[in-house]
């Protein structure tokens, strides 16, 4: 061994050291013995951070049940079609509702492979070591995304219910289905590369793309199946009499707990008198001289052959463009109050690419609270992985203490993070509520996730505030909660930026 490989190898004596030093603390063998034994997340959880983040919040949104996107890297669109499903459910008075997101799933993976094929014939010029290059071919087709992909999915093909297309198990597994996908389409990237090379005209490659797209359909068909071009729906509206029962009833409860008589919120008098006899509310009796059948008598929503399009533009009561991308990415080369556009980062070609507008941690912060406060679902981007128990449904860094558990302080802030790709943004979730403090400042937020009922606390998951400030890097904000300013960004002239920088990693 040389003088200079000896000065960087690790020393023997140094190893000894090292040992000496971790016996000598008692406090690193029971670490150890925990950490041996359970895990490091497991030994590392804090009881007392996992009290301070109880499960009630200020405000709060009632959604429709947990969703599940399985072994697939489609959060970024299990969490747009939650904020959609929400707004759905309420305009149109339904219990729940989910819609397909295997439509869309097919759609990504057809519209991610012509954008791909594109952005190989944008390239010929590139060496295949290049950099440019290797971000283009890195994950041709791959799962994930954003919000804005989603919209763009949308604009173009509509939406469904679940029922007309539900899960498969390239759906729900999709590994196998896009690795032998991605491996096509880099063969036919190979090729049209030769071709090229030998001569052929921008017209010929065009038309052998077309032709690989035939491949590309025929592949995606047969994993997914053929998704529908119309379908029929049908929706029953929860039934109004029983909320005003439910109503009256509390109203008769209060009144025989305190004694008084109290105004019945389903809009009738109330008859009841604070006695143990008292009678029900007149509007909890309304239908009493009524027959009682089995028969479902609630209203019914019911179409016959409705194409996708038509179904989005009936029933969904929000524009997927009305919507901004926020970002806060406290970097020296990102400064704030400015918009930015990533290069080679659509996934439907004529849509364009990824876009957001960069501001501070205030105004951030601000625009999530203000369309929470007024009813509606946020979508988010952050690292999920870090100071996170995915199974009890806590982001905290109060919680997973494993500074003491390995005796070392974690100390990068979230420029580092996101400089040193230690925390990019690889999860989309939705905030569906947040707990206001005594000084009206957000302490916790709930988060609505897609890995089933049965991660966090059914399907949901409790932040503290200071995970919030640290780790989410994205919001999805209607431009209506958008201070003038900020609004004001978005018809500026973009900065461009490269597919392998900071915030450009797809969330899955």
């Amino acid at each position: 061994m040389t003088a200079n490989a000896s000065a960087r190898a690790i020393k023997p004596e140094l190893l000894r050291t090292y040992t000496e030093d971790f016996n000598k603390d008692r406090a690193n063998l029971i670490a150890a013995d925990a950490a041996v034994s359970a895990g490091v997340l497991k030994a590392a959880t804090d009881y007392r951070g996992v009290r301070a983040l109880p499960r009630d919040f200020s405000i709060e949104l009632k959604q429709g049940s947990i969703t599940n996107q399985e072994r697939s890297g489609r959060c970024w669109m299990f969490a747009s079609l939650n904020t959609l499903r929400y707004e759905l459910m309420h305009r149109w008075n339904l219990e729940d509702f989910e819609f397909s997101e295997t439509y869309l799933f097919f759609w990504d993976a057809m519209e991610k492979s012509n954008t791909y094929l594109e952005n190989v014939l944008r390239t010929l010029d590139e060496a295949t070591d290049s950099r440019l290059f290797e971000a283009i071919n890195e994950s041709p087709a791959d799962d994930g995304g954003w919000w804005q992909m989603f919209a763009a999915l949308v604009n173009k093909y509509g939406l469904v219910p679940k029922s007309a297309y539900p899960e498969s198990e390239n759906s729900r597994n999709s590994d196998d289905f896009k690795q032998y996908l991605n491996s096509k389409l880099r063969e036919f990237a190979a090729e049209l590369r030769r071709r090229s090379a030998a001569g052929a005209s921008e017209d010929e490659l065009r038309a052998l793309k077309d032709e690989y797209m035939g491949t590309v359909y025929r592949i995606c068909a047969v994993a997914l199946g053929e998704p529908p071009e119309k379908f029929d729906f049908f929706a029953r509206p929860k039934d109004d009499d029983e909320d005003k029962k439910g109503e009256a009833r509390k109203c008769k409860a209060e009144a025989d707990a305190d004694g008084k008589a109290e105004s019945c919120k389903c809009g009738e008098s109330c008859k009841c008198e604070g006695k143990s006899d008292a009678k029900a509310c007149k509007c909890d009796k309304d239908k009493s001289d009524k027959p009682k059948t089995g028969k479902d008598e609630r209203p019914q929503i019911r179409e016959i052959g409705i194409t996708p399009l038509e179904f989005y533009k009936k029933y969904v009561p929000v524009d997927v463009n009305d919507f901004a991308t926020l970002a806060n990415a406290p970097l020296k080369n990102r400064p704030f109050n400015r918009r930015y556009r990533i290069r080679f980062s659509a996934n439907v070609v004529e849509a364009g690419d990824m876009e957001f507008v960069n501001v501070p941690l205030d105004v951030f912060k601000k625009a999530a609270l203000d369309q929470l406060t007024a009813g509606h679902p946020i979508w988010f981007a952050c690292d999920c992985t870090q100071f996170a128990l995915r199974k009890d449904g806590f982001f905290d860094q109060s919680v997973v203490r494993v500074d003491q558990l390995f005796g070392t302080e974690f100390t990068g802030d979230k420029a580092h993070g996101l400089e040193y790709g230690d925390s990019p943004s690889n999860h989309a979730m939705t905030f569906t509520g947040v707990n206001l403090g005594e000084d009206g400042k957000p302490n916790r937020w709930k988060v609505e996730n897609s890995w089933g009922k049965d991660a966090g606390k059914d399907g949901y998951y409790v932040m503290s505030d200071a995970w919030f400030d640290r780790y989410v890097t994205e919001l999805i904000i209607r431009k209506e909660y958008l201070d003038d300013a900020t609004r004001a960004l978005l018809t500026t002239e973009p900065v461009e930026i490269d597919p392998w920088q900071p915030l450009t990693r797809r969330c899955r």
